[in-house]
């Protein structure tokens, strides 16, 4: 299983360097965005994908239980720095997807739910742009934190997964996929923040809730890693 999960890591490491050269040699042909240099935007502002990402997780969130908790930004707003805000609105959303729903089944649908918390924290020292996402919903156990980065592991129904298919990218990637039930949101999340040298990492109080970071170097310190 572990030769499975590598050779799956290299494989969309190597998809998403594809997807970027070639979005990034078709933006560059198309007429100049201001700010935007092909698919990179040099004043990518954390706080508007992370609303634009709140605003669609919460959608889906509505859509499949009929009520979303509350989501609180913090910290650095006015940020800006060199990045593909579409790499980012997809980490954020997926985050975002599983606190909202492991909010809401925890605590019930017609509970008062707690709020879910993102903080945008950056500094002048700081070599990352730093994103955390608080939740309290209930954590996840310690036997199975480890398996949270597998390609085939979800919490979500099984039966979700029986309508899927036939899905595309395209729709995988939209407001119209399920809010959880594919399982491998969190390790693609991963690899997109890996490819520009940043990381997403989980940290699970079990019985209480979830942190999850997203570190983002600003582009231009570090190198693509090549799967090998």
């Amino acid at each position: 299983m572990d030769g499975c999960h590598s050779f799956l890591d290299r494989f969309y490491m190597s998809r998403i360097g594809m997807r970027v050269l070639v979005g990034q040699y078709i933006a560059l042909r198309q007429p100049p965005m201001e700010n935007f240099v092909g698919m990179i935007c040099k004043e990518t502002s954390p706080y508007e994908i992370v609303h634009n990402a709140v605003e669609d997780a919460k959608f889906m969130c509505d859509r499949k239980f009929g009520d979303s908790p509350e989501v609180i930004i913090s910290g650095r707003k006015d940020l800006t720095f060199s990045y593909i805000p579409d790499h980012l609105h997809y980490i954020l959303l997926e985050l975002l997807k599983n606190a909202l729903r492991a909010t809401v089944e925890t605590h019930g649908v017609d509970s008062d739910f707690p709020p879910v918390e993102v903080i945008i924290a950056d500094g002048k020292a700081n070599e990352d742009v730093a994103i955390k996402i608080a939740d309290e919903g209930g954590g996840i156990p310690r036997s199975v934190i480890h398996k949270i980065w597998s390609y085939l592991f979800t919490t979500a129904d099984p039966s979700i997964q029986e309508g899927l298919v036939a899905f595309s990218g395209e729709v995988d990637h939209s407001t119209d996929s399920p809010l959880a039930g594919l399982g491998y949101g969190l390790p693609i999340s991963r690899s997109y923040a890996r490819y520009f040298g940043g990381d997403v990492s989980i940290m699970s109080l079990d019985g209480f809730g979830t942190d999850a970071f997203v570190y983002l170097p600003r582009l231009g310190s570090s190198r693509e890693p090549l799967p090998v």
